[in-house]
């Protein structure tokens, strides 16, 4: 096995223990954004959850995965051996992979695409939360972290899609990724009604889509949507002065 592979993956272990450049009482939080618009709801969502964290003490590293130019695409570079945990990988994932390890809690934020996350979220997974990383170890090295993923929908409360959405997220997201990966808390926080054009599906399968919202109307969803996401938040935040 080549030594330099050995060395790389220490690097990632060193940085997180002999961090210095931030006490080791203050927590992190990695907030991810998952859009390619920064005038977007999803992005006004992750910047109102971080000031919210940020008021609770949390440090914010805010990444926006799109804004960074983050390439969700999987490379030879970045797995060059599957089946050795203790591979090198490319400076790219092992800069993301130092990040995670920072963070106390991670927070993505992102549109519901297909029951699931946009495409540069699921790269973000495949490629930096990779074999010998995140899963594939005895000791995770992602153990003890804390996970909420805000979730935005367009969908209507009422539509019956909702329930099979919201199973397919905790299915895939808190089963299939966070706990397997080690964290021991997964939190899917699922936000309807994101649209200004309520959409939902009826009974035999079409789509309903109405009229934009406007003026109080508009109002009065987004102050009740900004509510929600917030409470997920508090919630989170509760959680863990409770297990703590």
């Amino acid at each position: 096995m080549p030594q330099h592979s050995v060395d790389t993956l220490h690097s990632v272990d060193t940085l997180h223990s002999s961090d210095t450049l931030h006490s080791s009482d203050v927590r992190t939080a990695l907030v991810v954004v998952a859009h390619h618009r920064s005038d977007s709801l999803t992005a006004h969502t992750a910047r109102r959850a971080a000031s919210q964290l940020a008021a609770a003490g949390y440090r914010i590293d805010l990444l926006d995965l799109h804004a960074e130019g983050f390439d969700p695409r999987m490379n030879v570079e970045d797995q060059p051996d599957w089946g050795d945990r203790e591979k090198p990988y490319s400076e790219e994932t092992l800069a993301h992979m130092r990040r995670i390890l920072d963070a106390d809690v991670v927070v993505p934020v992102f549109p519901v695409y297909w029951q699931s996350v946009p495409a540069v979220l699921k790269g973000w997974i495949d490629r930096v939360w990779n074999y010998g990383f995140a899963y594939g170890r005895s000791k995770p090295r992602l153990a003890g972290k804390r996970i909420l993923w805000l979730a935005l929908a367009g969908a209507t409360a009422d539509d019956p899609v909702v329930e099979p959405m919201r199973s397919a997220l905790e299915a895939n997201l808190s089963d299939g990724i966070a706990y397997y990966c080690g964290f021991s808390r997964s939190t899917v926080g699922l936000l309807l009604d994101a649209e200004e054009r309520p959409q939902r599906i009826d009974a035999e399968g079409n789509l309903l889509v109405g009229e934009a919202v406007a003026g109080a109307e508009r109002e009065a969803q987004y102050t009740d949507f900004d509510r929600r996401a917030r409470q997920f938040v508090e919630e989170f935040l509760a959680d863990e002065l409770v297990t703590a």
